[in-house]
């Protein structure tokens, strides 16, 4: 698929529509536009919003899935906080934790640092360096309806799963989810059934 035949999302909507299909899973939101999108699309216990630590969401989300391997973990990030952390994905594909779903939000830009284009946006495949790395269930999603087979697979817990989903560029109202680590820490430690520290 070609960038000119490419449907560009409305993100939100988007977000909306896939966190909505997953009331169970356990969400961790890269820097920035997806913690935005997922909090407006209803803040709850089991959202670990991150509001620094670039290119570590996915390390993050792996650790918690092979912590919690009967809960279908979702990690919502953008292309480059992914590309920051592009390592991370070949550990994902060494680990292979079934129940792992990674989605990254695709707008081929570093939309907190300026909208320098990405790498995405220049010819990098996430999918392909997804699959290279060992993550043999990695698509593209240009489909609203793409949140839904996203939602299913996380849901199944079969096999990881990375979604590369092309957004627009726009940038809604920001909705701005605590600011307090230690408080969306304990309160996603909580949802777990586990002590604060």
């Amino acid at each position: 698929m070609t960038s000119d035949t490419k449907n560009l999302l409305d993100r939100r909507a988007f977000i909306a529509r896939l966190v909505a299909a997953l009331p169970d899973a356990l969400i961790v939101t890269g820097l920035g536009s997806p913690s935005y999108d997922v909090f407006a699309a209803g803040d709850r216990d089991k959202n670990f919003y991150l509001w620094g630590a670039m290119g570590g969401s996915t390390s993050l989300a792996l650790g918690l899935a092979l912590a919690q391997p009967d809960k279908s973990v979702v990690v919502i990030t953008g292309d480059g906080e992914q590309l920051m952390g592009i390592g991370s994905l070949g550990t994902v594909g060494a680990s292979h934790p079934k129940n792992l779903t990674i989605v990254v939000l695709d707008n081929g830009h570093f939309g907190e640092t300026g909208m320098q284009r990405s790498h995405s946006s220049l010819g990098t495949s996430l999918v392909a360096v997804a699959a290279g790395f060992g993550i043999a269930n990695a698509f593209t999603v240009d489909e609203l309806a793409g949140a839904d087979r996203i939602a299913t697979l996380a849901r199944q817990r079969e096999q990881c799963a990375f979604a590369q989903v092309f957004i627009a560029s726009d940038e809604p109202p920001r909705a701005l989810p605590p600011r307090d680590g230690v408080f969306v820490k304990n309160r996603f430690r909580a949802a777990l059934d586990l002590p604060p520290f």
